[in-house]
């Protein structure tokens, strides 16, 4: 087996590849600690779509994974010398040559591992990075720093990494959402019937565009926040379907005035967290169009809450809190330095504040609570991941409770790394249809899909079964 390896490896150095002399060693150089695929990362997540997003961060997540495990188990396990370079002409071979063991090569492995993770997440990134891995993978033979085996080791190790992974992380489409309950709903060619109404604050603009190159038929109305509840209204008026195209607030919006009119909703993400529409299985335009354009439908529950002042309903979370005072904190913030950073100052400024936790009564029993979360549906664990909804239709608020305490910060992050059903002297989470809260004092504030309102007195919070027709892709 060694004398193959030796045969193929002097095979490759004294054949002529024309025009590799001057890119295959600038291109292994390029992959030097991964530095090629951190760029490549960078141009696939420049495309601003949810999936490339992925794609790149699984990509990057598995290189790393599969570095770890190449240079703390595999340079020790086999103690191979280099290849002999008598044969390597000059040209070809590395300024610097490597001094770690031959096998494996980590090389290859990063480059495996990045295309193979990006190809789980997105095959069709992962198909434009594969002959660039398959590159890097040939370089290390043609500039003679690895034999054959090497090479192929590595790669199956990064391919191994890169799967090891998605079974701790898994893709967004190991998890879709059941395609039921099934409902009738028009199906509308090219968009027509359509009102698409898009929150110009979201940073849609690029969507309404979409929009209309998707769905030519359908009319796009562009507007300032101020005005998209007004404009919501007016296409009820006068559409068969109501679009909506914003962050999850808008969302919310849009969904209200949809049940009231009795109209299906059509939802496009365009805010920064889209909770809904990416846990209904929309994510850009082309998943939206083909869905209006089939009838392809859902009836989806809504969660309500409700005192003796006002009520509203939520898609995603309603919550007391802590929770509620971040999302007040993160709006502040959010205009001067964007969404997901001022998420994290709202976070470090919310908990390092000298605070108490809410007094509410529940259950026949008062408690000191950090949080009282209730998700519009159960929120499952995938993998070591938790966060997402596999069934928008199960009749169940996802109730999770953080009781007071010390430490607030580590009682909150058990609880979020917490699956459901699970209960600890920090936190308790159950599945129940309707909840109610007793004696919640003047001025607290209550969270829904990023909304905050001030509440007092009994708060109840409850199911509406299936009670909105929602548009998703059901192939």
């Amino acid at each position: 087996m060694l004398d193959v390896d030796r045969d193929v490896f002097e095979a490759v150095a004294t054949r002529h590849w024309p025009g590799a002399d001057k890119v295959l060693p600038k291109l292994s150089r390029a992959a030097n600690h991964g530095v090629l695929w951190f760029a490549v990362a960078g141009a696939i997540a420049a495309s601003r779509t949810p999936r490339a997003r992925r794609a790149a961060l699984r990509g990057v997540g598995s290189l790393a994974l599969a570095s770890a495990t190449i240079n703390t188990v595999g340079k020790w396990s086999v103690r191979r010398a280099r290849p002999v370079l008598d044969v390597v002409p000059l040209m070809r071979r590395l300024e610097k040559q490597p001094h770690t063991t031959s096998f494996p090569s980590g090389h290859s492995a990063s480059a495996a591992a990045f295309a193979a993770g990006v190809a789980l997440e997105s095959p069709g990134w992962g198909a434009v990075v594969a002959p660039l891995a398959g590159a890097v993978a040939l370089s290390r033979v043609y500039t003679g720093v690895h034999y054959p085996s090497d090479v192929l080791a590595g790669a199956a190790l990064g391919v191994g990494a890169a799967c090891t992974a998605r079974a701790l992380v898994p893709t967004r489409d190991q998890g879709k959402p059941p395609a039921r309950p099934r409902a009738e709903a028009p199906a509308l060619t090219h968009g027509a019937g359509l009102i698409m109404v898009v929150n110009n604050a979201s940073g849609s603009s690029d969507r309404a565009l979409a929009v209309r190159d998707a769905l030519p038929l359908a009319k796009v109305v562009q507007c300032e926040p101020e005005a998209v509840e007004e404009e919501l209204e007016r296409a009820a008026s006068l559409a068969e379907v109501l679009g909506v195209c914003g962050g999850d607030g808008t969302v919310n919006t849009a969904a209200r005035i949809a049940l009231r009119h009795d109209l299906p909703l059509a939802v496009l993400p365009g805010g920064t967290l889209n909770h809904f529409a990416y846990d209904l299985g929309v994510e850009d335009v082309r998943a939206l169009a083909r869905a209006l354009e089939r009838g392809d439908a859902v009836k989806v529950d809504v969660g309500m809450f409700s005192t003796e002042r006002q009520s509203g309903i939520f898609l995603n979370t309603c919550s007391l809190g802590i929770y509620p005072e971040l999302v007040r904190e993160r709006e502040v913030w959010a205009g001067r330095i964007g969404g997901w950073p001022a998420g994290l100052v709202a976070a470090v400024r919310v908990l390092r504040a000298d605070r108490h936790p809410l007094v509410a009564h529940f259950q026949g029993r008062t408690h000191p609570l950090w949080l009282l979360f209730a998700g519009n549906g159960t929120y499952h664990r995938l993998g070591v991941m938790s966060g997402r909804r596999m069934d928008l239709a199960d009749g169940q608020l996802d109730v999770r409770v953080v009781h007071g305490g010390r430490r607030p910060a580590l009682r909150l992050l058990s609880a979020a790394l917490a699956g459901p059903l699970t209960r600890s002297p920090a936190h308790a989470a159950v599945q129940v249809p309707h909840l109610r809260i007793d004696r919640v004092s003047s001025g607290t504030l209550l969270a829904y899909d990023g909304e905050v309102t001030p509440v007092e007195g009994a708060v109840t919070l409850r199911k509406l079964p299936l009670a909105l027709t929602v548009y998703r892709p059901l192939t």
